[in-house]
């Protein structure tokens, strides 16, 4: 890109920073305006892992970080090869923002709080030089000539643009990209817990199954981690990288549904059964309720014993053949009829958006507009939980700052 040229970035948050930040980075003598339609900024990097901001997640090898997409993957493989997971600590921690690992792979700022990672982006912008508009939403792009080489917004010209404005249903900016030749994909929620009314599971709520496969039935979806119960239905790991994988079906069945859950983890009944038989002989005289063989809260374990139709209090010995058979068929089959879904408000994420093969993924640019650049999830591109999301806001806004 020539010196002296004018680049327009189109929202305020983690992909919109760091697009502006790229460009002013390889192009230190271009004019670089960020363009916010609201008063916030880095809305959701705020929000974000409860306040903590869930910076990314410790997957240093793109051709396993680009698997935990469930649209996008493969085009996300090659922007990976040029920022990835390690290059976001890298980028984070030279610039006095530290990460840290949980257990569980996700990577947070070692203060704690999303304040330090808006802080790092806020100061970075300044410090480059980058102009903000807050209050400035855009209402159409109009390209400046016919050979598109520029582009009018706001009344003045701009020779790139970088649209970053998210994959909300409600935004606008899908209307005028329609406009300019893009196709869109209907945008539907991705991330969402599942609602189970008049299921009394829901009087558990606040309990963790840690090792549970999850299954929705009539489909090939089926995810196996923690659990969490909470007063509407079900939530967890296991269940939000179901919702993430199965976001269009899901959506087509209107969020109606059934799903079949094995509790303990265990692949087949034999082994279920045996670990059932095993306790019974141990524990002949223990009330079941105090004598539970698997990983399970015992509130829980009292629901499902109550679930299978046995005696809590009951001991073990008394248990027979056609009791330990019902107990193993809960264990491993127990079902819900979900009805409805409740999404993450603050952390909404979106399937959907700019067909990906309209887009360049080594360049980030249109293959429909020159000069046009898309960032985050603007794009059909999604990640489940664990800081996936805004690990392709910051590669795809890496890759399209740098206006190839």
């Amino acid at each position: 890109m020539d010196s002296g040229q004018k680049v327009a970035v189109i929202g305020g948050g983690a992909a919109g920073f760091f697009a502006a930040l790229s460009a002013a980075e390889h192009h230190p003598n271009a004019s670089v305006v960020l363009f916010e339609k609201s008063n916030k900024l880095l809305a959701k990097v705020k929000v974000s892992g409860g306040g903590r901001c869930n910076v990314t997640h410790a997957c240093f090898s793109p051709a396993l970080l680009s698997k935990n997409y469930p649209r996008g993957g493969k085009q996300l493989k090659k922007a990976f090869s040029s920022f990835h997971a390690e290059h976001t600590v890298d980028w984070f921690t030279s610039r006095g923002v530290p990460l840290k690992t949980e257990d569980d792979g996700r990577m947070f700022p070692q203060a704690n709080t999303s304040q330090a990672i808006i802080d790092c982006l806020m100061n970075a912008s300044q410090s480059a030089g980058i102009e903000i508009r807050m209050s400035s939403p855009v209402t159409a792009i109009h390209s400046s000539s016919q050979d598109h080489s520029g582009f009018e917004l706001h009344g003045e010209r701009f020779d790139r643009i970088i649209v970053a404005t998210g994959g909300s249903p409600k935004s606008t900016g899908f209307d005028w990209l329609r406009a300019l030749g893009h196709s869109i994909s209907d945008p539907v929620p991705s991330l969402f817990t599942f609602n189970m009314p008049g299921e009394s599971v829901t009087e558990r709520m606040g309990l963790v199954v840690h090792n549970a496969i999850v299954r929705i039935q009539g489909t090939k979806l089926s995810h196996q981690g923690p659990v969490l119960i909470t007063h509407w239905g079900m939530s967890g790991p296991a269940v939000l990288k179901l919702s993430a994988w199965g976001a269009r079906e899901l959506e087509q069945r209107g969020y109606g549904f059934t799903i079949q859950v094995n509790w303990v983890g265990l692949p087949n009944e034999a082994e279920v059964l045996e670990t059932i038989e095993a306790v019974s002989n141990v524990a002949r005289k223990k009330k079941m309720v105090n004598a539970c063989p698997f990983d399970l809260p015992k509130n829980f374990w009292t629901y499902l014993l109550e679930k299978s139709g046995l005696d809590p209090d009951s001991p073990w010995m008394e248990l027979g053949k056609k009791g330990r058979n019902r107990l193993a068929n809960t264990m491993l089959n127990d079902t819900y009829t979900v009805k409805g879904k409740t999404t993450f408000k603050e952390e909404f994420v979106t399937c959907g958006g700019v067909m990906l093969g309209e887009v360049d993924f080594k360049t980030m640019q249109s293959r429909v507009v020159p000069g046009l650049y898309f960032a985050g999830e603007v794009l059909d591109v999604d990640g489940i939980t664990g800081g996936f999301n805004f690990q392709a806001a910051w590669t795809t806004g890496f890759v399209a700052g740098q206006l190839q």
